[in-house]
């Protein structure tokens, strides 16, 4: 069988193929803990057999709220070595938000490393079938006794759900997104032909596994054949450091990460080998993608969704510098349109990003009516805004949904955000609309100021005055030394800002 069986519309194990074709090439780094494919391979029989000792069958649906770890790893290849299913569960979530996706999605097992406090909640919540077993994370032979001897599933048809992974519910309660293997394997095969596979790439993960941004990283090692280097969660120390010993060549990160390594860095220079820094989560401020311009860093900029499996559009590295603020063009072999109105847009109007292609959602988990909703005229619907060039790259404006439209002009909080972290004052800033009577809606600025920093918003309203039009600028604002509300992924979630700021006094 070759990677794709066109006659059977299949898909191998990866990870059993490639320790045949690849077995003493490195797969994974997680900490102390390394394995070749061919070690990779073995642990995950035995995790898989382990499974199967908890009734784990073809078809299952298995819950794993783990830290990024060896076992992470080992359960996302074991179950799908047994046909099961993978939910991967939000560290940051309450023990009540754990206990409504573990209901909602009818979980057969949960595998954690604590059912103590966050989970004490969720448990009043679980299916009456629903399992729970506490392991250790960080130790790659975390199995017990129990053992089975099921029968492994050697080929998945592409249509075959791998994973349901929640969205962030940046817009209300989250979905479950179902991912199948062809979705996964067009996303690997889509970033491949962009940013090019080298036999000696090695891809870290500081993006959470549960996080699509993380587990594709995973994927595209199995297919690929190359090292994926797993950290445990983000310390700007530990990825520099990682860069220069593990010889990290690609790396994927959002803004905030990026902005505290190169604050750690300082003036050191990155490695020759260090070929791509992958930026997502959201539109990137131009004063970041300048200073790593200036420093010669490789950023490559990219747009994706959890609805289609991580990357949607990206940057090729050759053109980082060219189109700076764009996400690129779709990966291959998908298709990307703006819509407005329920039309294709010209080029340069701005609507909503719209997408179809394989490696777009098969739907969301008995969701019918939000699944009809999604794909209505036969698109994606991302609910994100933006627009297309002359030549075709996609620029990122915003979710549609945290558009401010004041006095009838379209405000975007993504631009605004961008002016006002580009002044040395301010660390970050999340820009909301709150009703207004006479303009609809004014726009209103929270911002988190550098340490031992006193913002003046006099200056603050003249810097911006001098980089977007007046109507744009902040008619209040509002400073918390806390960190700003986001997501797993990194994204800013302005709902949260609404829900606190919303009764702000003028």
């Amino acid at each position: 069988m070759t990677m794709l069986d066109a006659s059977t519309n299949s898909l191998p194990d990866w990870l059993r193929r490639r320790a045949f074709s690849n077995p003493d090439r490195l797969a994974i780094i997680c900490g102390d803990t390394q394995r070749t494919f061919s070690e990779l391979d073995v642990d995950v029989d035995r995790a898989a057999r382990w499974l199967a000792s908890h009734e784990v069958v073809t078809g299952s649906r298995v819950a794993v709220h783990l830290p990024n770890s060896i076992a992470f790893v080992q359960l996302v290849h074991a179950i799908s070595r047994l046909g099961a299913m993978l939910i991967p569960i939000n560290l940051r979530l309450t023990g009540d938000e754990i206990g409504w996706q573990l209901g909602d999605v009818r979980a057969d097992l949960l595998i954690t490393g604590d059912l103590t406090a966050q989970l004490s909640a969720a448990r009043d919540r679980l299916a009456p079938d629903t399992r729970a077993v506490v392991i250790d994370p960080h130790s790659p032979n975390f199995i017990g006794g129990a053992s089975a001897s099921p029968v492994f599933v050697e080929s998945h048809a592409t249509d075959e759900v791998h994973s349901i992974v929640y969205t962030s519910g940046t817009t209300g309660r989250p979905k479950g997104a179902l991912l199948t293997y062809g979705n996964h394997w067009w996303s690997a095969i889509g970033s491949g032909l962009n940013l090019g596979t080298h036999v000696d790439d090695r891809w870290m993960a500081v993006l959470p596994l549960f996080h699509v941004g993380g587990l594709s990283i995973l994927q595209r090692s199995v297919i690929y054949g190359i090292t994926a280097v797993v950290h445990e969660s983000f310390d700007p120390g530990r990825v520099n450091q990682s860069i220069d010993e593990d010889r990290v060549t690609i790396i994927s990160v959002v803004s905030t990460m990026l902005r505290r390594m190169l604050a750690e860095r300082g003036d050191a220079p990155y490695p020759e080998w260090l070929r791509c820094v992958l930026l997502g989560g959201g539109p990137a401020p131009e004063p970041l993608l300048r200073a790593c311009e200036s420093r010669d860093i490789p950023v490559t900029q990219t747009y994706g969704l959890t609805e289609t499996a991580s990357q949607l559009a990206t940057l090729p590295p050759d053109e980082a510098l060219l189109k700076l603020g764009s996400a690129g063009k779709p990966l291959y072999p998908n298709e990307l349109e703006i819509e407005v109105d329920g039309q294709l847009a010209v080029r340069g109007l701005p609507g909503e990003i719209i997408v179809k292609g394989p490696i777009v959602t098969a739907g969301y988990f008995e969701r019918p009516e939000e699944t009809a909703r999604a794909f209505e005229g036969g698109w994606f619907h991302t609910g994100d805004a933006g627009y297309l060039d002359d030549a075709g790259y996609l620029y990122v404006l915003d979710r549609r949904d945290d558009l401010i439209v004041s006095g009838g002009e379209n405000v975007y909080p993504a631009e605004v955000e961008a002016v006002l972290m580009s002044h040395d004052d301010v660390t970050e800033a999340g820009v909301i609309g709150i009703p207004d009577e006479e303009w609809g809606q004014r726009v209103v600025a929270i911002i988190t100021p550098r340490d031992d920093c006193s913002p003046d918003i006099a200056q603050l309203s003249e810097w911006c005055r001098r980089h977007i039009a007046a109507y744009k600028i902040p008619v209040d604002f509002a400073v918390q030394q806390n960190p700003l509300p986001r997501n797993a992924g990194g994204k800013l979630l302005r709902r949260e800002l609404r829900r606190t700021w919303a009764p702000y006094p003028r």
